[in-house]
């Protein structure tokens, strides 16, 4: 069986689990097994035909590295300009900390919360809290991946600008950063777990990580605004509540360490160190209770018939032009509804959707008043709300469920495009149209009646998007592929995605600046580009 680099490492701290008590043979073979499953692509059984059956022993989240990379090259500016480290490097943390958060809650909360195992490994003479310390770990193994490559280019770059002090430094804090993390969702997990079960429990844990997100998301934001800009210099007056703001523990290390022992930042620094350690202890005490709590995930509760359905629903009736495509709207709600492991991957993007451009509009607030950003067209931001389309688009191709597939052949069916239609339909009516409904009251209470047109052309845009998504990207039948064959390479596609996004707030932007009645020129083309479009698919 092939040995993995990071597990010859792992091997030095062999002493200090077998201290808590861990069998760390069997946690070394549960991650070898699971570092090795991790490297074999499970091959899909529609839309594979076509392409050449190769094995593929590399790990597809390692090749998907270069985005965060991409990404860290732009962060470099944080360890560059200036010797404010408290505020540069607590907002080089925080951004981290988003972005390392944001891949565990939506791509290893499944993971962490796995239960297929426990029947197969909990049955030898394996202990809970070995297991459940072999999860965590091959979750932080990723996370050091991910980190490595998002914070590569800055550790180069601290080197030569900073020294070396510098650079050990900022090694340790990123240690220490990811295993917090890491421990703190599973801490968090460990709460929900503990006081709801069955039915509601997994209800609740889709709920969890949407609050999660948007956590983050507005935390970032107090994050920025504990410091004040005056005359061009950075003032930071330290309050009781700063010791709540995690990244702030972080920034306080490099200030306390490169710019003199200043004592208001040393209990700042020790938080940072203090905090993963004792989180971890306190993690290895609960880890059997926190495995005997996820047999609750595996609890199966016959849920009641509700008699009522929803608008959203019943919207297939309304805007589905067969009856073909009508029934596979109906399947495509109830699929999304039901798919917890959907759920659990597109839940924290929307909830992010939804929040972000009241982010961007407040960000505003630092520099205008709210009279002055409703007077103009800032209402344009309100297209960042479509960043959830990608990622919709994208997984509406996976279920749990795949194998049933086949049942899209022997249908008697000329072909397959009610399919289509009727999924991406559904994709509209259940996900997309709410969050514009929900976007476009607040902005219109904002700024007034008078966007209402525009509010029309935004949402004919993302159906435009939508469709178009589904074009370029999703090769597959809907749900016919398996749920761990969803890799962070898609984020190569949710980036393409992002830029049509600016694309069309920019064309928007032009229309409503060049022409006076530029809105509905807008939006006649978007009304034919969209017929075009779902004209196209069938």
């Amino acid at each position: 069986m092939k040995d993995f680099k990071i597990l010859l490492l792992l091997d030095r701290l062999r002493w200090l689990f077998a201290k808590f008590g861990i069998d760390y043979p069997i946690m070394r073979k549960i991650l070898q097994v699971k570092l090795l499953m991790d490297s074999r692509k499970a091959p899909a059984i529609i839309g594979q035909r076509n392409k050449k059956k190769q094995r593929n022993d590399s790990n597809q989240f390692i090749q998907s590295l270069w985005i965060y990379l991409i990404i860290g090259c732009f962060m470099i500016i944080f360890i560059v300009f200036g010797d404010h480290f408290l505020f540069q490097m607590s907002l080089y943390f925080g951004v981290l900390m988003f972005m390392v958060m944001m891949s565990v809650v939506s791509d290893f909360s499944t993971v962490l919360l796995d239960t297929r195992d426990k029947g197969m490994i909990l049955t030898k003479p394996v202990n809970s809290r070995t297991l459940g310390l072999a999860k965590a770990i091959h979750v932080t193994i990723y996370m050091f991946y991910l980190t490595i490559a998002f914070s590569g280019p800055a550790l180069i770059v601290s080197l030569f600008k900073h020294g070396f002090l510098f650079f050990i430094l900022f090694i340790i804090e990123l240690i220490f950063v990811n295993i917090l993390i890491v421990v703190l969702t599973a801490l968090l997990y460990m709460f929900v777990l503990r006081f709801f079960d069955g039915e509601k429990l997994k209800d609740v844990i889709n709920y969890f990580q949407i609050m999660l997100s948007l956590g983050m998301a507005i935390g970032y934001q107090v994050l920025v605004r504990v410091f004040e800009f005056v005359d061009l210099e950075i003032v930071f007056n330290l309050s009781w509540w700063h010791y709540l703001i995690i990244p702030i523990w972080y920034g306080a290390a490099f200030e306390y360490v490169m710019n003199g022992m200043d004592r208001m930042y040393l209990m700042l620094t020790l938080f940072s160190i203090a905090v993963p350690i004792l989180a971890i202890f306190y993690y290895l005490k609960l880890l059997p209770t926190f495995e005997h709590n996820l047999q609750k995930l595996s609890s199966v509760q016959i849920p009641k018939r509700k008699s009522t359905k929803s608008l959203f629903s019943r919207g297939g009736k309304w805007i589905c032009q067969s009856r073909e495509e009508r029934i596979f709207y109906q399947f495509a709600h109830k699929m999304m509804k039901n798919e917890r492991e959907f759920k659990l991957k597109v839940y924290p993007i929307l909830g992010m959707s939804i929040v972000i451009p009241f982010i961007i509009l407040f960000s505003f607030l630092r520099e205008s008043n709210l009279s002055e950003i409703t007077a103009n067209n800032s209402y344009i931001i309100i297209y960042f709300s479509g960043l959830m389309i990608p990622t919709l688009v994208l997984m509406v191709q996976h279920s749990s469920n795949y194998k049933g597939a086949w049942i899209y052949k022997v249908a008697p069916l000329g072909d397959l495009s009610a399919l289509k239609t009727g999924t991406l339909k559904a994709v509209l009516m259940n996900y997309v149209v709410p969050t514009m409904l929900f976007e476009g009251v607040l902005f219109t209470i904002l700024y007034g009646g008078r966007i209402i047109p525009d509010l029309f052309a935004v949402l004919l845009a993302f159906s435009f998007l939508t469709v178009l998504c589904f074009q370029l990207f999703t090769p597959s039948l809907p749900f016919s592929e398996p749920m761990d064959t969803v890799q962070q390479s898609q984020g190569v596609k949710t980036f393409l995605s992002l830029i049509l996004i600016v694309l069309l707030m920019g064309v928007h932007y032009l229309a409503i600046r060049l022409w006076d009645y530029g809105v509905y020129m807008y939006l006649i083309v978007l009304f034919f580009a969209n017929a075009l479009m779902w004209r196209k698919i069938n």
